[in-house]
């Protein structure tokens, strides 16, 4: 079995709940849950999340011996940006592009499929 990560892109230029009423919101994540669960029903489903905004962001510059530099942002110049992402197992790309799909239709935003492979301590699982 491999993993897949699907980066969920948001293109509001700010957070998940950006514009969305109570309800609306309310309705968003009755369709994010179901989608969970039935992940979890399939066995698929490894880990994922919601991101904050960019702007809630700090980067650590530097390399191997160099000071290390510790700055906000990064400073978006783009309207898009990864606002979440699951982790899934899945037999092969058709089967993570089939998932894809179904976080399109309960989020309403693109999603990148790209093959994940653990580093460390996860790869050990």
């Amino acid at each position: 079995m491999k993993q897949y990560l699907l980066s969920v892109y948001d293109g509001s230029g700010s957070g998940p709940s950006t514009a969305r009423t109570q309800e609306e919101m309310r309705a968003f994540m009755g369709r994010v849950i179901a989608l969970e669960e039935e992940m979890d029903r399939a066995g698929v489903f490894v880990f994922g999340g919601a991101l904050h905004g960019p702007d809630a962001s700090t980067v650590v510059k530097g390399g191997t011996g160099l000071d290390k530099v510790t700055t906000d942002g990064p400073f978006v110049e783009a309207k898009e940006h990864i606002g979440g992402f699951y982790v899934i197992n899945a037999e092969d790309l058709d089967a993570a592009m089939a998932w894809a799909e179904k976080v399109v239709e309960a989020i309403d935003h693109d999603i990148e499929v790209r093959p994940f492979r653990a580093t460390g301590r996860l790869a050990d699982h």
